[in-house]
C-alpha cells in the first residue's frame, strides 16, 4: 500500500512542510536532476517533466527552499521551508495577486 503523509510545523520564523511517500522511490542518480525542466523518470508520453520544475520555481519565488531525499528501498521525502512573512490580511487576498 502506497501512502502519502504531509507534516507541517513552524519554528522561530520558518514554516516547514514535509511530504513523505512510500512509493517506488527516486533513483539516486535522478535526484540531482529532479527539478530541471522536462526531466522525467516516467515512460515517454507520460508526464511533461514540468511539475517539479514549476514547484521549485514557486518555492524559490516565495523565498523558500525545497529539497528531496530518496529513501533506500523506496519512498521519498520532499522538504520545503518558507520564511514567515508579516502580511496584513489585505495582502493575503486572491485579488491582490496575479497567478
Amino acid at each position: 500500500n502506497d501512502s502519502i503523509a504531509i507534516i507541517t510545523r513552524s519554528m522561530d520564523d520558518t514554516v516547514f512542510i514535509e511530504i513523505h511517500d512510500t512509493g517506488i522511490g527516486i533513483p539516486e542518480e535522478a535526484a540531482d536532476k529532479l527539478f530541471e525542466p522536462f526531466f522525467t523518470t516516467k515512460e515517454v508520453g507520460r508526464g511533461t517533466g514540468l511539475g517539479l520544475s514549476i514547484s521549485y520555481g514557486i518555492v524559490k519565488e516565495s523565498s523558500g527552499v525545497i529539497q528531496v531525499e530518496p529513501k533506500k528501498g523506496g519512498g521519498t521525502v520532499f522538504s520545503i521551508s518558507f520564511p514567515v512573512l508579516d502580511a496584513s490580511e489585505e495582502d493575503l487576498t486572491y485579488e491582490n495577486h496575479i497567478y
